[in-house]
């Protein structure tokens, strides 16, 4: 036969209480269910995620829920019988479920006199939980480590535990450069004025070291050509510095030609090198070795330097080299026919005819390297940035000497003067005032250059700057 059910509606009112009762212990087991599930997402998080603050909403919500079961056994309960319950405490990995008696419910805010008030729902993760809460204590959470934490647990980690930490081995110093020191000298001033011989080797030191670092253009004389003893294809100029030799190479000395006439480069670089000697040029320190006295250097790099200072001017103003400036220059090669002159950076030749207004047949005789001279820039042209092309005229500085000299002489009067130059033209005889007289052979013999003549003026040409006459009288 079939089961007969049994309306709880039509039992006696002391058996309805008891589907009430079974309602109940399903929620608390629904609830019990909750708190586990919540304690295992919570304990596993705890282990291996970082700690941060409990999920927003999970205390309100098991609030709910118990506020929802305690409403329903009040409803289902009769006030003259409440039933009371008391649950055991369950053990848990955070504490212990706190029992709690009473059927109704109870103000989660109301001051217990037993036990301390519980805390807001919104206090930091760190603090206690209320004790007679009917949540179950929650793990407490770890705070979240800071910086400063990390750094002190490093280092507390790092550190030894029975050994002082040990200092790290200084690097070794280099050597520093032996520099002997002078004896003690009594000076007359608060200051010594006299240099001794270690002050002038550590200035030259500090003068090395600031062209070598900072590429400051230092000044010497071309004092030797040497050719290397390993090969003799490297050509070397050399210079002093006080007691310090710099050599440079001749690639960096000079512009090679462009046509080196079938001959071998390093003869003619050393030809070109050794037509410099006593010249005064610039140069730039690449190399240093202060134990053995020596320096590598440079002049073509200088001499880009001084170009881009004064060939190339700044935006609000003109270049300082420009056409009808007079400028000073360095003779650095004279030969027959004409002299190469270092005018701030360029090497530019001037021919004999450019270097006086007499007739001059060796410019070797007038001028010799290391010489400065004052000349008149005719002519600039930059068509590219390293190549620039000058014009200059030594004679041009002064004034024409023919408009004033020839005014002294008068047709017909003689005159002394000294032999400059004898070639098929005739015989230039240089008068005083700077200017030369043309005069034909003589029939007693040509006299030699440099003698002492008596002539005799025949004509003046003012516009064409010309005096001609005739030898009369040689002095042995």
């Amino acid at each position: 036969m079939p089961k007969k059910t049994t309306d709880p509606a039509d039992q006696p009112p002391e058996q309805a209480a008891s589907p009430t009762i079974i309602g109940e212990t399903d929620v608390e087991r629904r609830l019990d269910e909750e708190l586990a599930a919540m304690e295992a997402r919570a304990s596993p998080q705890t282990e291996t995620e970082p700690p941060g603050e409990p999920p927003e909403g999970a205390e309100e919500s098991l609030l709910t829920s118990r506020t929802e079961a305690d409403n329903t056994n009040a409803a289902a309960t009769t006030p003259a019988k409440p039933v009371r319950r008391r649950k055991a405490a369950t053990p848990v990995e955070g504490g212990e479920i706190p029992s709690q008696s009473g059927g109704e419910p109870k103000d989660e805010h109301a001051e217990d006199p037993e036990e301390p008030p519980a805390p807001p729902a919104e206090a930091p993760s760190g603090d206690k939980p209320a004790t007679g809460s009917f949540l179950r204590p929650l793990r407490k959470r770890k705070e979240a480590p800071t910086q400063d934490d990390g750094e002190k647990k490093s280092e507390s980690e790092d550190a030894p535990v029975d050994e002082p930490p040990t200092e790290p081995a200084a690097a070794p110093m280099p050597a520093r450069p032996l520099i002997p020191r002078g004896p003690r000298v009594v000076s007359i001033d608060e200051q010594r004025t006299v240099e001794t011989q270690a002050d002038k080797l550590r200035n030259d030191v500090l003068d090395l070291t600031e062209s070598m670092k900072g590429g400051r253009i230092l000044t010497g004389t071309i004092q030797g050509v040497e050719r290397s003893v390993e090969n003799r294809d490297v050509v070397l100029a050399v210079l002093y510095h006080g007691d310090f030799k710099i050599i440079i190479p001749a690639e960096q000395a000079i512009q090679p030609p462009e046509n080196f006439r079938d001959r071998e480069p390093s003869d003619v670089m050393h030809y070109l090198l050794m037509k410099r000697l006593g010249a005064e040029i610039d140069y730039i320190v690449k190399g240093l070795d202060i134990d053995n006295r020596i320096a590598a250097a440079s002049r073509l790099d200088a001499m880009a330097r001084r170009r881009r200072e004064y060939y190339y001017g700044e935006r609000d103003r003109n270049p300082t080299i420009r056409p009808g400036v007079n400028a000073e220059a360095r003779i650095v090669c004279a030969i027959r026919s004409g002299i190469f002159v270092d005018i701030f950076g360029m090497e530019v030749y001037i021919a004999l005819k450019e270097l006086s207004y007499q007739r001059w047949l060796d410019a070797a005789q007038h001028y010799q390297p290391g010489q400065r001279v004052l000349l008149k820039i005719l002519e600039v042209e930059r068509n590219r940035r390293e190549v620039i092309k000058v014009e200059a005229s030594v004679k041009l500085v002064g004034e024409n000497p023919y408009e004033k000299a020839l005014r002294r002489y008068s047709i017909g009067n003689r005159y002394v003067g000294t032999v400059s130059v004898v070639d098929p033209t005739g015989v230039f005889v240089s008068l005083d005032g700077g200017i030369d007289c043309l005069c034909t052979f003589p029939k007693r013999g040509r006299p030699p250059r440099g003698s002492r003549v008596t002539v005799r003026i025949h004509g003046i040409d003012l516009e064409s700057n010309r005096i001609w006459g005739s030898i009369v009288h040689m002095t042995n």
